[in-house]
């Protein structure tokens, strides 16, 4: 009880100075870091979870799920159709170069062998979607700047996941090869199945939900999802967000009655994580992080994507506003936590540093975006009126 009470004071003093972080770099997100910070095992030792706990990779798995079946209802097939270009760019090219050139920092910096760079490449290139709805949740940010960053952040994580596994079959540790693609295939499948079957099931006139149920209806639609998805080994986080664009294609009525449930449940996770997460970053595990370790994370967070957005973003008609906030907010977060305790139950060589490095670029990931989206979201909304390409840098004609 003592770490529900740590959580309890915590969420109460977030609650608190909510509405002063939303309009300043006060970020409750990071509060929940700290905390852990200050109540884990090595401050004051009120919380003493280890990273390999069950329950530990339990929840994040649970947090991640929440996340991307959320995020996914806020997209519909029309959504994601009718502008996928921006998109396209970022997913396809964006995210190989920002791998890549995660990757390449890591060995010629760090001094990893290329197979765990490259590892620790994929844990770091996806990002996150709870913390990119500090921009995506923001109305006065331009809206194809919400939309190429929903549906990156949604999607990006289960593209990096099968490169996870190949690097951890090439170390030795798992197999992998076409399972892995049926099991991305069939999270794919079970995300379409159960909420269009849920979605036949009501319309049959022998069944009526009461208005007061609504909200569970799509409760129940994610833990069938995420149950069935767990015993057919099918891919749980694709799974998540493939059933959420579903519900929101197949019943926008559903989809409108569980937005603020929904979002209130994945809110709490996100910030019970975050605060397990802090307790396991230590004063001893900051000290047993080299220098090259910390300017390797620096890079990471304001070079490795800004790059590699600006070279998947050449020609676009974003305004260099709108360029720089994307390059910029491209927050780590509970994918990368995920696979950092992948690598880390696995046992393979350099495990522990590699999951050193990830936990130390998710924890400077949240606080400094974080603590910056109130400031990007003002920014971005400067005059919109000149559009420019990133990779000219002059006055292009708007397409509307």
């Amino acid at each position: 009880m003592v770490f529900v009470l740590i959580f309890a004071v915590t969420l109460l003093c977030a609650v608190l100075v909510s509405g002063l972080a939303q309009r300043s770099v006060l970020s409750t997100a990071v509060l929940f870091l700290v905390a852990g910070f200050v109540v884990g095992e090595r401050v004051l030792g009120l919380v003493t979870l280890r990273p390999d706990a069950p329950v530990v990779s339990t929840l994040i798995e649970l947090a991640l799920f929440s996340v991307l079946f959320t995020e996914g209802m806020q997209l519909g097939a029309h959504d994601l159709t009718s502008a996928w270009q921006l998109p396209g760019r970022a997913l396809l090219l964006g995210l190989p170069l920002t791998l890549g050139g995660t990757a390449l920092l890591a060995h010629l910096l760090v001094g990893l062998p290329w197979i765990a760079a490259l590892l620790l490449g994929a844990a770091l290139s996806p990002t996150d979607p709870v913390l990119a709805t500090a921009i995506v949740g923001r109305r006065e940010v331009p809206q194809r700047l919400r939309h190429l960053l929903n549906i990156e952040s949604g999607l990006n994580d289960g593209l990096a996941l099968p490169v996870v596994f190949g690097m951890l079959a090439l170390l030795g540790t798992s197999e992998v090869g076409i399972w892995t693609l049926l099991d991305l295939a069939s999270g794919v499948a079970l995300g379409i199945f159960v909420p269009w079957a849920a979605a036949y099931l009501e319309r049959i006139p022998l069944f009526s939900v009461s208005p007061s149920y609504q909200p569970l209806y799509a409760v129940a639609v994610g833990l069938l999802v995420l149950s069935t998805a767990s015993l057919t080994h099918s891919n749980e986080f694709l799974a998540a967000f493939t059933a959420g664009v579903t519900v929101a294609t197949v019943s926008t009525e559903l989809r409108n009655e569980f937005r603020q449930f929904g979002e209130l449940v994945t809110e709490l996770l996100k910030l019970l994580g975050l605060l397990i997460f802090g307790s396991f970053i230590s004063p001893r595990f900051l000290a047993e992080i080299s220098w090259d370790g910390y300017v390797f994370a620096f890079l990471v967070l304001i070079a490795v994507r800004p790059f590699a957005l600006w070279l998947a973003l050449w020609g676009s008609p974003f305004t260099r506003r709108e360029w720089v906030a994307a390059a910029w907010f491209g927050p780590k977060g509970f994918a990368s936590m995920f696979f950092g305790l992948l690598v880390l139950k696995a046992g393979v060589s350099d495990g522990d540093q590699l999951f050193y490095l990830i936990a130390l670029v998710v924890a400077g990931s949240i606080v400094a975006h974080s603590s910056t989206d109130v400031i990007v979201a003002r920014w971005v909304q400067g005059p919109q009126s000149e559009l420019v390409s990133p990779s000219r840098h002059k006055p292009v004609e708007s397409k509307g």
